[in-house]
């Protein structure tokens, strides 16, 4: 993803990662999340090697993803689509949609990518930045997120209809060094399936997107463009984060905007949705975690207290619908 604006617009922790709420509303009973398993799925897409696409690792985790989905229980739908890159290259993208109780009219949207950069324009090695990642935190530790939770669906139907969508080409965003800003660039498979749903008409009370949730660490503040569209959303989760005892890691701070793919989901299909994504301006690239879009993001980096934490937080939201 590409960032936009990143400045931290408010502060009502005693410091940036100590806030802490007391809620005197009920309380929300913790569910069932398996950090261990979440972590087994990130492996296993790292394992196919960069999810690029056009590649066969890109294929193959395709099949992985379908199987998985299809496995635990949902209405798996692959949409196959075409997106023209910055390069004025046409590529082909697959989005994958998975649907629990997919009769029921209440719906809540959970996102993330599974394809991987196809170079690593952010590596302090400069022969590196034409190296294709493995994206082991940037696309597949939400994706790891959202398949056990899958896998919960399957064991505890949910109330309400949740449809997981895991969008491509998410990442074949211009290089650093070109200098290309325009937002159209990047989120290209989101881009595609809010103009084209893989339902007509499909709608959702509101959409939680996870980005980048994997990090040894990580936390979460309240993204500029998550609470523009989708502040009572952001409201909700955070309520929900401090019940469960996680109010040091998603912090009640306000920061900038970054474009991802709760932009076009808010914009075209308008369905308010936030991005629960890892922004740290104290990181070596003073945006994201400290191996953002370089080789340096794989398995190594990927922290089980962190998956455990966002599963749990998402799941409870889910469940308590």
């Amino acid at each position: 993803m590409l960032t936009v604006i990143l400045t931290s617009c408010q502060n009502n922790a005693s410091s940036g990662r100590r806030s802490q709420s007391t809620q005197t509303e009920k309380k929300i009973q913790p569910i069932t999340f398996n950090a261990d398993s979440a972590y087994e799925f990130v492996a296993s897409q790292v394992a196919f090697g960069p999810r690029v696409p056009g590649t066969p690792a890109h294929a193959a985790c395709a099949a992985w993803l379908t199987a998985k989905l299809n496995q635990y229980g949902a209405q798996v739908t692959k949409q196959n689509f075409k997106a023209r890159t910055y390069d004025n290259v046409i590529r082909n993208g697959i989005n994958i949609i998975a649907s629990y109780n997919p009769d029921l009219k209440k719906r809540i949207l959970l996102m993330s990518h599974w394809d991987s950069r196809p170079f690593a324009d952010h590596d302090p090695d400069e022969s590196l930045q034409n190296t294709p990642i493995d994206g082991a935190n940037d696309g597949a530790s939400g994706v790891g997120v959202l398949l056990e939770l899958a896998r919960q669906f399957q064991l505890k139907n949910p109330n309400i209809g949740v449809d997981i969508v895991l969008f491509d080409l998410e990442d074949w965003g211009p290089p650093t060094e070109l200098n290309m800003s325009n937002e159209e660039y990047w989120g290209l498979g989101a881009q595609y399936w809010s103009k084209n749903p893989h339902i007509f008409g499909y709608q959702a009370a509101y959409g939680i997107l996870l980005d980048m949730v994997g990090a040894k660490g990580a936390f979460f503040s309240k993204e500029y463009f998550s609470m523009q569209y989708a502040g009572f959303v952001v409201d909700k989760v955070w309520k929900v984060a401090a019940k469960l005892g996680y109010g040091n890691q998603f912090v009640n701070i306000k920061v900038g905007g970054v474009t991802d793919d709760h932009i076009p989901v808010n914009k075209y299909i308008n369905i308010p949705t936030i991005d629960i994504i890892h922004l740290d301006t104290a990181s070596k690239n003073g945006t994201f975690y400290d191996y953002w879009h370089t080789v340096s993001d794989d398995l190594s980096q990927i922290d089980k207290t962190s998956l455990g934490m966002v599963g749990e937080v998402v799941g409870a939201v889910v469940y308590n619908e």
